[in-house]
């Protein structure tokens, strides 16, 4: 018997209604079966998960095949934790036989868990839901669910958030696991948000979401498009195929109506392949083309370390001047896409213009050019960032801030997308007068080898370059604030929100902001409270749990 370990304490749990719905396991078996191993009568479920580590007594337990070992092999653990059923494919029926749990053969479980899992916890298309705002895009997504929130909170509304940081459900906040969860999480946790009275829901839709069916099952009211540049051809095999990964969001079985940028080439391409009603809002300061016709224009009014601020004007001649509380004419950009969502979805334009017009948008981006030094001394930001797009925009949303030097602190990500890297150095350097490179999330691959490429990259570009080379990441940005002063500028580009890093399959605590702010102190300069307090426990905790392993 393969048994997985229990879910590590630091993970953050998966959610479920405090009250699910009782379904039949014969109606599952009748609606979504091809065949039944045992006897399906009188058994009941409340709920359904892939992973044994999650499960608890009363659900069924979905196996699928993954890279490595069918999750069937697990089924006589579920069954021990108290699953009631396993659903399963004809290769995982068998290997499930001895569990002594009935099984229903389903043809492509992964396929077909969306829609199992809004039957079971009744959030399909036809039930009675929150809206449902999704966004997608290489850069942005992010950002633009937590304007999204922010915004619907000063409309009073109560409001849940799905992204890659963090899950919110009416005011609680849970770290994410994943940027768009599992189907069955994710039914689970709009259930969940139903009971608590959420009226609207941001989530942040990734390519990877529409690809391997994490938001089947889902219709969303208004979706929402960033850009594209290059990033995840670890996932996809060329660019082409990463674009066509985006594009069913914008069919009438996953999406009502979309709010298309065209900010980037492609957004010219979904406008031509959308099938569903849309509107164009275009960011001439950033776009590819700032010459394209569009339904909403956001114009660049100011940028100051405070906030960027901007007037979002319509084709009618409806204006709308506010502040986006981070720097950067591409966080303007997302905040204009969202103010615009927000009317797709059915929101007044008077309503938000009194929360707006003349103020600021009130939400808070975690990890997003996130500031963490003080008044004096060099200017700290972290930030998410990990694509050579996201490097260029932000490296010069700080430029044109700082009156001084820029440094440029960054690493790659290892076991990912590696044809980036010697982009992601050109870029860098080009942006900055002083680079640094350390590590990021080595995972299983050399990180000195990580750092060679990138800093490859960035001498090919600029062969005179001031560049240096500090592991780890506790060195480099002590490094880093020796090399700059007063009125001077970092970047720590690629942690941002993050709260670990990964090496070998060990997650290990790591906050970027604090090591900042360490530092910072270290060498005399103030450093204001942080708004929340950021643990940094010694202890190392395993990364992945074996269970589910093959559901990833």
């Amino acid at each position: 018997m393969s048994t997985p370990p229990a879910t590590p304490s630091h993970l953050p749990p998966v959610l479920r209604p405090e009250h699910p719905p009782v379904r039949s396991l014969a109606d599952l078996a009748d609606r979504f079966g091809t065949d039944v191993r045992g006897d399906v009568r009188g058994v009941s479920l409340s709920g359904v998960t892939l992973a044994t580590a999650d499960l608890r007594p009363g659900e069924a337990f979905v196996a699928i095949r993954g890279l490595n070992r069918h999750g069937a092999e697990f089924a006589t653990a579920a069954a021990e934790k108290g699953a009631v059923a396993v659903v399963t494919d004809e290769d995982g029926a068998r290997i499930a036989a001895d569990a002594g749990l009935p099984i229903v053969v389903v043809d492509d479980p992964r396929g077909r868990l969306g829609a199992l899992s809004a039957w079971v916890y009744g959030t399909g298309a036809g039930d009675a839901l929150p809206l449902l705002f999704g966004t997608t895009g290489t850069n942005g997504k992010t950002s633009v669910s937590h304007l999204l929130e922010g915004i619907l909170t000063q409309l009073g509304v109560v409001t849940g958030l799905s992204s890659t940081a963090e899950r919110h459900i009416a005011g609680q906040v849970i770290v994410s696991r994943l940027t768009t969860p599992e189907a069955s999480e994710f039914h689970a946790l709009l259930a969940l948000m139903r009971e608590r009275g959420v009226e609207a829901v941001a989530v942040e839709v990734s390519a990877q979401a529409l690809s391997r069916h994490r938001v089947d099952g889902l219709v969303f009211d208004v979706a929402g498009f960033t850009n594209l540049s290059h990033d995840h051809l670890d996932d996809y095999a060329d660019m082409r195929e990463y674009f066509e990964a985006k594009l069913p969001l914008f069919r009438p079985d996953r999406s009502r109506r979309a709010v298309i940028s065209l900010d980037s080439a492609s957004g010219a391409e979904v406008v031509a392949r959308c099938e569903v009603p849309y509107v164009t809002v275009i960011t001439p300061a950033i776009a590819a083309d700032p010459g394209l016709d569009a339904d909403w224009t956001v114009e660049i009014v100011d940028e100051r370390p405070q906030g960027t601020e901007f007037t979002l004007t319509a084709r009618d001649g409806r204006t709308l001047t506010t502040v986006v509380p981070v720097i950067g004419r591409h966080m303007a950009a997302n905040a204009g896409l969202a103010v615009v969502m927000l009317l797709e979805g059915g929101y007044a334009w008077d309503d938000l213009v009194a929360a707006l017009d003349g103020g600021r948008i009130e939400a808070f981006l975690p990890g997003r050019t996130q500031l963490v030094s003080g008044a004096r001394g060099p200017a700290v930001y972290v930030d998410f960032g990990h694509s050579p797009d996201a490097f260029e925009k932000t490296l010069a949303a700080i430029r044109r801030v700082t009156p001084g030097r820029v440094l440029m602190l960054f690493g790659a990500d290892g076991d990912r997308d590696a044809t980036k890297r010697h982009d992601m150095g050109r870029t860098a350097v080009e942006g900055s007068d002083i680079l640094v490179i350390t590590d990021h999330h080595p995972r299983f691959e050399d990180p000195d080898t990580i750092r060679a490429t990138l800093i490859e990259g960035a001498r090919r570009a600029r062969p005179d370059a001031e560049i240096h080379e500090y592991s780890p990441p506790e060195r480099a940005i002590i490094e880093a604030i020796a090399l700059v002063g007063d009125g001077d500028a970092i970047l720590w580009a690629g942690p941002g929100h993050q709260d670990y890093r990964d090496i070998r399959g060990m997650r290990t605590p790591y906050s970027a902001r604090e090591l900042a702010r360490r530092a910072l102190r270290a060498a005399g300069w103030p450093v204001p409270d942080p708004h929340w307090p950021v643990p940094y426990p010694d202890d190392e905790t395993p990364l992945s749990d074996p269970s589910r392993a093959w559901s990833d």
